[in-house]
């Protein structure tokens, strides 16, 4: 029997490591120099063995970083838009750290950042505001199962705080939710929002949150709150990586998507992961 090429027994070598757990999700592998001294193969076989692996979803390379082991990621399914007679629309931070919790996976979120500027004409644009308002801005992290899954940040008009509504300021988690805090304090309330959906390459800076190859895939939801009057009253931003998010778009009344619960006895443990709330761009 002829024996299989080098590059296949240093990639076999390579995924036994992996599923012994020598090689950890996430771990980085040795360097190529590392791995032609290891087997005491040239560099095209290396590069062919890490092929076979990247083709296999195993490893992927990062550029400028080296080659990574793949993250077995579950996707958190997320249902965009909530019963369209509640009038609603708004959520909060504790609303999603519940509802990741009540599918048996953990949540966690950072302490929001918040700073003063001009956003990008894109924001300003949304908060029908001159292209030189500053806005209140608040950013926030998230994670699933000590996974980064999203970046948020959300835009206020700054005349909101003049009006009385100071907690926006504040580098901390509004107890109830910006949009519930806006009602009961300036009387400002949401009673719609539209979900403007794009997807694109990861900038730097998400790249290296999200742990992401430069080609790597994100969604972009623009969620955009409006009053009573049919005035914007924020603009939330929410960054998703495609490898670990899906999204349900419901329409009118509709059943639960039974077809999860089918899959569940498949994959025992991915009905869960349906995210019947909207949680989706939920502002901080």
């Amino acid at each position: 029997m002829a024996q299989r090429p080098m590059y296949q027994q240093i990639a076999e070598d390579l995924r036994a490591q992996m599923k012994s757990g020598v090689l950890k999700p996430g771990a980085q592998l040795p360097t190529e120099l590392e791995l032609r001294d290891r087997y005491n193969s040239s560099r095209n076989t290396i590069r062919d063995a890490i092929k076979r692996l990247t083709s296999l979803g195993l490893v992927e390379t990062r550029p400028g970083q080296g080659t990574f082991v793949t993250r077995r990621i579950d996707p958190f399914v997320t249902v965009l838009n909530g019963d369209p007679k509640s009038g609603g629309g708004g959520g909060e931070s504790t609303k999603y750290l519940s509802e990741v919790n009540r599918r048996n996976r953990r949540a966690d979120l950072t302490t929001p950042r918040v700073e003063l500027r001009v956003p990008p004409a894109e924001i300003t644009r949304r908060l029908r505001v001159p292209p030189d308002t500053q806005a209140v801005i608040r950013h926030e992290q998230r994670f699933i199962d000590d996974i980064p899954w999203s970046l948020q940040t959300s835009f206020y008009p700054m005349d909101f705080v003049t009006k009385g509504a100071v907690q926006l300021l504040i580098a901390d988690h509004i107890e109830g939710g910006a949009v519930h805090y806006l009602a009961e304090t300036i009387d400002v309330r949401q009673v719609g929002y539209r979900d403007w959906i794009t997807a694109r390459v990861p900038d730097g800076n998400e790249q290296s949150f999200f742990e992401l190859a430069h080609d790597a895939t994100v969604f972009e939801i623009f969620r955009t709150g409006f009053d009573e009057t049919g005035m914007p009253l924020r603009v939330t931003v929410t960054v998703f990586p495609a490898d670990r998010n899906q999204f349900i778009v419901n329409i009118g009344k509709v059943p639960d998507p039974e077809y999860l619960l089918a899959d569940e006895a498949e994959q025992p443990g991915e009905a869960e992961q349906a995210d019947e709330a909207e949680q989706a761009s939920e502002p901080v």
